[in-house]
C-alpha cells in the first residue's frame, strides 16, 4: 500500500490484460503478431530459496544499480513507501544496509514512487517515477489520478532533479463516477528498458482510464538523446504506429496532449464499470535475460477492484521495438503479493534489469524463491 497524506492507500493499479488463449480469452484482431514457431517460447519456474528482504517499507517495484561509490563497487536499491523514495546500499544483494530518503532539488509534489532507473555512460542516473495526485478534477481527492515522470541524479541516487511529467492519460479520460476504491484513471507503474543499441528507451506502463479498449499495459518510446529534456518527446504505441504527444503553447504555459496507447491485449473485465470483479494484468517489470537472449516481463493479474492477486505471470520477447512480439503470459504461481521482479545474481552486474538463467524472485521486496528459466 502507498501512504498518501497520512492515509494507507492501495496502489495495485490495473495494466492491460495480456491474456492466454488457454484461459479462454483471445486478443483483438490485428493486435497480436504471429511469431514463427522456429523460435520456441522459453519457460520459467519458481523454486524455494532462503528468505531475503530488501531494506525498508516497500510499495512499488525496486530499481537496483551498481556504481562506484567512494571508489568501491556498490549495489544500491531505491525503495518507495508513502510517496517517499529511499536509497539503501551495500556490497551485494544480501548485504544492503537501510539508508535515508532521497532528496529532490525540484520536487514534483504529492507522492513519488521511483520504479525504474537507467544509467548513461557518464554515470548519471535517470529515474522514472509513478506520481500520485488527488483526483481533484473529479472533486474526489480521496482517489488518485496517477501519471509518470522522469528525474536525474548525478550522485548515485541521493539527490534528484525533476525532469517533468513524460506520460499522462488523455485529457478528459478520468472516470469520475467510478466505483473503484483507489484510482479514477491516469497512467502509472512504469518499467523502463534501454534497447541494445542505446538509441531508444522503452517505457512499459499501466493505463487506467477509459473502457476495456483503453485499459492495459501500453508502451511508449523515448529517444535516448532526449533523456535530459523528455517532456513531450515520448511516442506512444497505438494500433501499430508510434504516435507523438501533441503540444500547444501560449505566453502562460505549455500544454501536452497525450494519445492513448493500444493495450498489448485489452482488458476483458475492466475497472470503472461498476462491477467489483476484474481481470487485468498490471505492474510490468522488464529485464534482459542473458541466458535466454530475450527480454522477460513479469506481471500481476488482478481479479477484483481490490487488486487481489489471481496469480503472477511471465512473458517473453526477442526485442523491444515491436510491442506485438510478446508471448502469451505463462502462469508462474497462484496468488502472491504485488510487484513481481527479478534480481540477477551475476557478480557485480545483476540487477532488476539484467539477469541470467537463475535469479532471485521478489514480490513487494521479499524473496523466498528463485526463478529458473529454460530455453
Amino acid at each position: 500500500m502507498s501512504v498518501v497524506s497520512g492515509r494507507d492507500t492501495l496502489r495495485g493499479f490495473a495494466a492491460g490484460s495480456i491474456v492466454m488463449v488457454a484461459l479462454g480469452f483471445s486478443a483483438p484482431a490485428g493486435l497480436t503478431r504471429v511469431i514463427a514457431e522456429s523460435r520456441p517460447v522459453p519457460s520459467a519456474r519458481l523454486v524455494s530459496a532462503p528468505r531475503l528482504q530488501l531494506p525498508g517499507q516497500i510499495d512499488s517495484s525496486n530499481p537496483l544499480v551498481w556504481s562506484l561509490i567512494d571508489g568501491v563497487r556498490t549495489l544500491s536499491v531505491i525503495t518507495s513507501w508513502g510517496g517517499v523514495p529511499r536509497r539503501s546500499s551495500g556490497s551485494d544483494l544480501e548485504h544492503l544496509a537501510s539508508g535515508a530518503p532521497v532528496s529532490f532539488i525540484t520536487h514534483p509534489g504529492h507522492g513519488v514512487w521511483m520504479e525504474s532507473i537507467v544509467t548513461d555512460d557518464g554515470g548519471a542516473w535517470y529515474g522514472f517515477y509513478h506520481h500520485e495526485r488527488p483526483a481533484d478534477d473529479c472533486a474526489r481527492p480521496d482517489r488518485q489520478l496517477p501519471r509518470i515522470g522522469a528525474a536525474r541524479s548525478f550522485d548515485d541516487g541521493q539527490t534528484w532533479e525533476d525532469l517533468g511529467i513524460v506520460l499522462d492519460a488523455p485529457a478528459g479520460s478520468a472516470q469520475c463516477a467510478s466505483t473503484n476504491r483507489f484510482v479514477l484513471g491516469g497512467v502509472g507503474d512504469v518499467s523502463a528498458m534501454l534497447d541494445a543499441d542505446r538509441q531508444n528507451l522503452y517505457l512499459f506502463f499501466s493505463q487506467y482510464s477509459g473502457g476495456a479498449d483503453r485499459q492495459g499495459v501500453a508502451v511508449a518510446r523515448l529517444a535516448w538523446a532526449d533523456r535530459n529534456a523528455p517532456q513531450g518527446k515520448a511516442m506512444i504505441f497505438n494500433d501499430g504506429a508510434w504516435l507523438p504527444i501533441g503540444v500547444s503553447s501560449d505566453d502562460m504555459a505549455t500544454t501536452w496532449s497525450y494519445p492513448p496507447g493500444t493495450p498489448l491485449v485489452q482488458a476483458t473485465r475492466p475497472f470503472h464499470d461498476g462491477v467489483a470483479a476484474a481481470d487485468v494484468f498490471w505492474g510490468a517489470s522488464i529485464h534482459w535475460n542473458t541466458y535466454l537472449e530475450q527480454y522477460v516481463m513479469l506481471l500481476n493479474r488482478a481479479k477484483d477492484e481490490n487488486f487481489s492477486t489471481e496469480g503472477i505471470y511471465v512473458s517473453f520477447a526477442p526485442s523491444l521495438d515491436d510491442p506485438r512480439a510478446w508471448s502469451a503470459p505463462q502462469k508462474l504461481m497462484s496468488g502472491g503479493e504485488w510487484y513481481p521482479q527479478v534480481v540477477g545474481l551475476e557478480g557485480d552486474s545483476g540487477t532488476d534489469r539484467l539477469a541470467g538463467r537463475r535469479a532471485r524472485f521478489f514480490l513487494t521486496g521479499l524473496s523466498t524463491r528463485l526463478i529458473e528459466f529454460e530455453k
